[in-house]
């Protein structure tokens, strides 16, 4: 069968963007990033081409991330129902963006921006316009997202990333892992948050790095620490190797969730990746107003996060 004869994507077209030995590639359906190479290496844990996306891989977590619970909340005066798109825990999960098709609206051999609208709908009544830039550059992998409120009311909004730092074939349970976050969330059974606590003296402290080993996570974490340009780092290492990938993002996301993987479906999928998902907010933020941002009407909001092309590869591009 030649290509042409061949059923399209799952994920819609495909976006390669090149920069000397760095390759990802972004979706049209969700805008999401498929995969990310330094050097032929892996940085991410995505998918392959003929498939679907699961465990959520480099998807965009808008118009909130992670979950609500029961998928209601009270915005001003109002009640508002969304459906339960993890039917297991009665939650609202991840947004309402990871299934649409984006308009690409921009495109060089290194960077790429899509666009899409979100038009009022139940449970969410509200006029979005977001925009994604994806970037190649000498430092590794750059994403600009921003969002407007084309409504004449304010709105609740929230925004994330679930990218799954990978470093080869390597399990996570060999890597070491460095962290910024000096807070945790505690979560009951369907994953909401019932309070939070200092990373202190739990196995949830990675400021400083040391080996994941047997930790599990799927866990909220916040108060992060900051270097330069208002940057949290969380970095994922082969001490072995001194091979390494990173994950940075700015003053627009405060809060952080790391998961480990264990309760993937796919089995050979689990402890694969580490998903460093930044985040604006906390889980359940709609109900909580934990770190809920408001768009009053033409307001834009931006922010900027990325993944570094660091350890081995970088070291063999300067060399």
């Amino acid at each position: 069968m030649s290509r042409a004869d061949r059923a399209p994507a799952p994920t819609g077209q495909q976006l390669e963007l090149v920069r000397g030995d760095q390759r990802a590639i972004v979706t049209e359906l969700g805008a999401t990033l498929r995969s990310y190479t330094v050097g032929g290496r892996p940085r991410l844990d995505g998918f392959e081409v003929e498939e679907m996306c699961s465990g959520s891989r480099g998807q965009v977590l808008l118009p909130w991330p992670n979950r609500i619970a029961s998928g209601a909340y009270r915005f001003g005066d109002v009640d508002h129902q969304l459906p339960w798109n993890e039917p297991q825990k009665h939650n609202a999960i991840h947004g309402l963006v990871r299934w649409s098709r984006w308009t690409v609206s921009a495109r060089a051999d290194d960077r790429v921006t899509l666009t899409h609208t979100l038009l009022p709908q139940p449970g969410y009544e509200f006029t979005v316009a977001f925009t994604l830039e994806y970037g190649l550059g000498d430092d590794g992998l750059e994403v600009r997202v921003d969002a407007k409120n084309l409504g004449t009311e304010r709105c609740p909004f929230g925004a994330g990333f679930h990218p799954y730092l990978r470093l080869d074939p390597s399990h996570i349970d060999d890597l070491e892992l460095e962290s910024p976050a000096s807070s945790h969330y505690l979560a009951d059974a369907d994953q909401i948050p019932t309070g939070r606590e200092p990373v202190d003296g739990t196995a949830f402290d990675f400021r400083s790095p040391r080996a994941i080993g047997a930790t599990r996570m799927d866990t909220a974490f916040t108060e992060l620490a900051r270097g330069a340009e208002g940057r949290a780092t969380v970095t994922l290492r082969d001490r072995a190797t001194g091979d390494a990938v990173s994950m940075w993002c700015d003053e627009g996301f405060g809060y952080l969730m790391i998961f480990t993987g264990d309760a993937l479906p796919d089995a050979h999928k689990r402890r694969m990746g580490l998903a460093v998902e930044p985040m604006t907010c906390a889980p359940d933020a709609f109900r909580s107003g934990d770190g809920l941002l408001v768009l009053e009407p033409g307001e834009t909001w931006t922010a900027r996060w990325g993944i570094g092309a660091s350890g081995r590869a970088r070291s063999a591009r300067r060399a």
